[in-house]
């Protein structure tokens, strides 16, 4: 009779033996272990440590035992005829495989020369042979059918190959995203069923372009929901055959189409202003510097100052320009590099300034909603989407500063040098910002301004900001005689719920004097901005104009959480790649 040893405390089950040297741990498994047929010829020791000693097991424990090692039987079983049929599959698949190089699919002749097209014009071609290239962005299986959804970049088709099609070698190791050409006849689908474009691509012919590999580097191994933010930036160049990535930057580009045509209707004739400048627009803090030749040049944060030197001669004016800022923010609506929508505009004053914004703004909006491709991106993307109602709302700092301690609406408390004072929250033991009131003289934070306008729900001017919060270059509003507080610009920023401030504006200094002591207040040597104070000598004129976040915008439009999804390739502090 032989003895198989158990060590509850020491023992192990898997790679143990019984013996005294390599006890089990368990019971179950040691008569889990046992051929039946040895099981009543087997003598058990048991013992719970390596302190005490083995003995016979419990009748109870016995019981127990056996009933467990039935359940460990039924795993095995289970675990071997998943393995029996996983090693059918793999083995019916290579010999698939092996089959499959034996079959060489060629073009038939005496079939119709297809029309070559891409898939956003197929629709004409409906009954006819046609050949289309893309790549494969889904592929499903289905008995002797495949199924395929072609991506070109102009839209989606659904092909279906049977027959020898689907044999073929490169048909059995197709992967997503490999490029293909598919030949076939084009047939409207059946009446009930549905396919991107109403038809369907019946193929007859097919060949592999460029391959896509599988395993670990298969395109949904790579890339999937679940990854991680920092994964999805690397991979940004792979995210934008994503479907709904794309269709960000499809309405991107319709959005700026819808802009220019807007401006063309009022007027306004695009330039291309430079992105390298010795010249700073909004404070020397937020430039990257570079050095040109020998020289200290800065990427652009506005091309404000060359616009306003085109009004002379060419009218009103706008650009799509890219605009740098070094600001180490990492916020939701934060890039270093934003797409820059700006103009200026001549003879006008204030009042005219916010309502072009908001007219160049609701045509745009109902330009898109017009085109049934860009309405049916937005209704992708925002389902909820209204365009906004005119006109919009204007509040005055002042009053905005009201408003958001009437609703307890607090911004964090600084010392003199700016640094947010905090305590210790004595729930958390965490420090915690102070929070005060608002202020006139504060500048508002954007947390408190998005709050502000998600709670009002609808677009607000926020406008006339003290000089002190400003830029150099804004025209200060008329006072009243006697009137208190500080001295206010004619500028105004104007917010959207859910993003905040999408439009900075302001009318521009126009009396040359004036503008020369705002240099000499900022300590600007006004010598490098002689060609932009010129404009004050030969003929000033009173003049604003604004710059519009076409991030930030697209953000609104399609109800992205973050810009950095309505970019081609985001940049923000850390970030450059790919």
């Amino acid at each position: 009779m032989s003895t198989i040893y158990i060590d509850q405390a020491s023992g192990i089950d898997a790679p143990g033996n019984g013996s005294s040297d390599q006890p089990y741990q368990s019971l179950a498994y040691a008569f889990f272990s046992t051929p039946s047929t040895e099981v009543e010829k087997t003598q058990y020791q048991i013992r719970k440590d390596a302190t005490a000693e083995y003995g016979e097991p419990t009748q109870s424990a016995t019981k127990k035992a056996k009933k467990d090692a039935q359940g460990l039987d039924k795993k095995r079983q289970k675990a071997e005829e998943k393995e029996s049929k996983e090693r059918d599959i793999k083995e019916k698949a290579e010999r698939r495989l092996q089959e499959s190089k034996k079959i060489v699919l060629t073009e038939d002749p005496s079939l119709p020369q297809p029309v070559k097209a891409k898939i956003v014009k197929l629709e004409s071609l409906r009954g006819q042979r046609v050949r289309v290239s893309g790549w494969v962005h889904r592929r499903r299986d289905q008995q002797e059918i495949m199924f395929i959804v072609l991506r070109d970049g102009t839209g989606y088709l659904q092909a279906v190959l049977t027959g020898n099609t689907t044999k073929t070698y490169d048909a059995v190791t197709l992967q997503l995203e490999a490029s293909v050409e598919l030949t076939g006849t084009l047939k409207a689908v059946p009446e009930g069923q549905r396919a991107p474009g109403g038809h369907e691509l019946v193929v007859d012919y097919w060949r592999v372009l460029g391959s896509a590999p599988g395993a670990e580097e298969a395109f949904t191994n790579r890339l999937n929901e679940q990854s991680d933010p920092s994964i999805l930036a690397d991979l940004r160049h792979l995210v934008l055959r994503g479907e709904m990535a794309s269709s960000v930057l499809r309405l991107r580009a319709a959005l700026l189409s819808a802009f220019r045509a807007s401006y063309a209707e009022h007027d306004l004739l695009e330039v291309t202003t430079p992105c390298l400048v010795q010249t700073q627009v909004e404070g020397g803090a937020t430039l990257f510097k570079l050095d040109y030749y020998g020289q200290p040049a800065f990427l652009t944060q506005s091309s404000q100052l060359y616009l306003e030197t085109c009004l002379p001669s060419l009218g009103d004016v706008f650009c799509v320009q890219e605009s740098f800022r070094a600001e180490n923010s990492h916020t939701r609506r934060h890039l270093s590099e934003y797409t820059h929508l700006e103009a200026e505009l001549a003879f006008i004053t204030f009042d005219d300034l916010m309502s072009h914004i908001e007219a160049i703004i609701c045509e745009t909006v109902d330009k898109l909603l017009a085109n049934p491709v860009t309405a049916a991106l937005i209704k992708t993307l925002n389902p909820n989407f209204t365009p906004p109602s005119r006109p919009f709302m204007r509040m005055s700092y002042a009053s905005a500063i009201a408003w958001l301690n009437e609703h307890k609406i607090q911004r964090p408390a600084e010392d003199a040098d700016g640094n947010v004072i905090t305590k210790k929250d004595e729930a958390t033991g965490k420090d915690e910002p102070v929070m005060v009131d608002h202020e006139v003289g504060d500048d508002i934070a954007e947390a408190a301004e998005r709050q502000m306008t998600d709670i009002i729900g609808t677009p607000i001017f926020l406008y006339g900001f003290p000089a002190e919060l400003k830029a150099f270059y804004m025209q200060k509003m008329p006072r009243k005689e006697g009137e208190q507080g500080p001295v206010c610009t004619e500028s105004c920023d104007l917010l959207m719920p859910g993003v905040g401030e999408i439009v900075g504006g302001s009318m521009r200094i126009a009396d040359m004097e004036e503008l020369l002591a705002a240099y000499k207040r900022e300590g600007i040597d006004s010598a490098p901005y002689y060609w932009f104070t010129d404009q004050r000598k030969y003929g000033t004129c009173q003049h604003g104009g604004y710059g519009l976040g076409v991030e930030r915008f697209l953000a609104w439009l399609a109800n992205r959480y973050t810009v950095r999804e309505c970019s081609l390739y985001p940049r923000w502090p850390g970030r450059a790649t790919p």
